[in-house]
């Protein structure tokens, strides 16, 4: 009677599989927001420079037009810039500011304006329960 090997067989394509989830496993955390590299908030305040006269000093926005940044999700934001500097969304302004910015400065941008808090508060006949 032939010996019984204690190692399980596992089909190759399961093996192939299983490592390149691994390898994708390994690779996803550096380019995923906060992961290796994350994005540096301070870096985005000083680049946000530029972004003020619309925008405002704290990503409130100072024109009708514009959108407020302060508290949107990074994810967001960085998708917007990202769609601005290929010219996939387009915005007069805003393809000309996106077009030179790097991954890196979007990433710091999204990481600045995203660290900003902000509250809403309901109008008074609109408020909700107390708990």
């Amino acid at each position: 009677m032939p010996e019984r090997s204690t190692a399980s067989a596992i089909p190759a394509s399961n093996l192939r599989a299983a490592t390149l989830l691994s390898l994708l496993a390994a690779t996803l955390p550096g380019l995923w927001p906060g992961g290796v590299g994350a994005a540096d908030a301070q870096a985005g305040r000083a680049k946000a420079a530029a972004c003020v006269v619309c925008h405002g000093a704290a990503g409130i926005s100072t024109q009708p037009n514009a959108p407020h940044l302060a508290g949107q999700p990074a994810i967001y934001l960085e998708e917007q810039l990202r769609g601005y500097r290929s010219g996939r969304r387009r915005h007069e302004q805003m393809n000309v500011v996106a077009k030179p910015l790097s991954d890196a400065d979007i990433a710091n941008l999204a990481a600045w304006y995203s660290s900003i808090r902000i509250d809403a508060t309901l109008p008074e006949s609109q408020a909700l329960p107390a708990k």
